[in-house]
């Protein structure tokens, strides 16, 4: 079965951005995968899409997409406020306050990091039927 394997974000300052995310993606259970001069990897296990964050290989400076964006799904709300409290903390910058979003469930806070790359943690709160 096919799945998405991993997701890149560029960065212009590698060493802070690797910091923020050492941050931010240790309290969730991710350790670094590869390690490399252009960038690092993240991965939270064994199948698991990873995140990584790389100086553009064509040396130009690295831009934000519009309307791109990196979900992180976590159990609970709690954790969305938890992990969106520590990125802002960490000097990302707020896009959305964690709290529910439509009516099937879902919580998520949205924030930007240290480039301006744009993620969300999220849940899916289960309701009994």
């Amino acid at each position: 079965m096919a799945q998405i394997g991993y997701v890149m974000l560029g960065t212009n300052d590698l060493a802070r951005a690797i910091a923020f995310y050492d941050s931010l993606l240790s309290t969730l259970g991710a350790t670094h995968f590869i390690e490399a001069d252009q960038g690092v990897s993240w991965t939270f296990g064994p199948g698991s899409t990873s995140i990584s964050i790389v100086k553009p290989y064509d040396g130009q400076m690295a831009t934000v997409g519009n309307g791109v964006m990196v979900a992180i799904g976590v159990a609970h709300p709690s954790e969305v406020d938890r992990v969106h409290g520590l990125a802002l903390e960490l000097g990302g910058r707020d896009e959305g306050a964690p709290g529910p979003r439509g009516n099937a469930g879902f919580y998520a806070g949205y924030f930007r990091d240290l480039d301006g790359n744009k993620l969300n943690i999220f849940c899916i709160e289960r309701r009994n039927a």
